[in-house]
């Protein structure tokens, strides 16, 4: 993959989005995958040969993320948050959904470092990049929310808590804690919230513990992050350790936690 043409990529790409392989897709889209650092994959000007073998509007959305490449491969990640801002806004069908969480998951990381690299220059303001990027998961998440077909199979409500997720790592970084609200209400009362995987309700009990936390509510906030701590994977030291820091904060005392 480290060595493939851009056509040999594209046709990969192709074949996944016919073949409705989201998760595959996703990798292929995804800055986690070992295809960014093909320099032959850095293109500034690819849309031409995405035209010639992507329909619409996958080629404008593989397009932008080639530019995307290009941008981070010269280390400008203004620029690279411009282009993924391009890319995540084409919103598809449910079998895609991997390809959305790996896209927003991208956007929210280039936001971060647009912003560090803008705030050394001496341009913007503190959040002000993710704030923007914040605004662009919030529209994918209504897309979701709003999902009302009958059959929970093919529904995009199965995209709700990972990007609830993205949204509160964004706002406990700019210290907007109550956007976190909407959020938690959506979740709340969705038929869904139990079956989401074991890894996104992890992060979303933690963050809401936190949220808990900050409210005085010690004893939901204790109930979350002990089921975040229990259920978190045994070989994520670190979060568990970030976790357990947080529960070993709680008031010990049996009245604070509702005893």
């Amino acid at each position: 993959m480290a060595h493939i043409t851009i056509n040999q990529y594209l046709q990969q790409v192709n074949e996944a989005i016919e073949n409705h392989e989201g998760s595959f897709c996703a990798e292929l889209l995804s800055f986690k995958h070992p295809h960014v650092a093909n320099p032959r994959l850095q293109l500034s000007s690819p849309e031409e040969k995405c035209q010639q073998v992507l329909e619409p509007p996958y080629d404008e959305m593989v397009a932008a993320h080639l530019r995307c490449t290009h941008a981070v491969a010269n280390h400008d990640f203004v620029e690279a948050y411009k282009f993924q801002t391009a890319f995540q806004s084409h919103k598809e069908e449910n079998w895609a959904l991997p390809v959305m969480f790996a896209v927003t998951l991208d956007l929210r990381i280039f936001a971060n470092n647009a912003e560090q690299q803008l705030l050394k220059k001496g341009k913007g303001q503190p959040g002000e990049m993710l704030e923007k990027a914040a605004e662009q998961l919030m529209s994918c998440f209504r897309v979701c929310a709003s999902d009302n077909r009958a059959g929970t199979e093919d529904s995009k409500k199965w995209g709700m808590m990972f990007l609830s997720n993205q949204l509160f790592k964004i706002y406990f970084k700019i210290n907007k804690l109550h956007l976190c609200k909407p959020l938690i209400r959506a979740i709340d009362s969705s038929n869904l919230k139990n079956d989401y995987s074991q890894a996104q309700k992890v992060t979303y009990k933690y963050y809401v513990g936190r949220k808990a936390m900050f409210d005085s509510d010690f004893k939901p906030a204790e109930e979350f992050l002990s089921y975040a701590f229990d259920h978190c994977h045994r070989s994520s030291q670190k979060n568990k350790r970030m976790i357990l820091i947080y529960l070993l904060h709680l008031p010990s005392a049996p009245e604070a936690r509702g005893q």
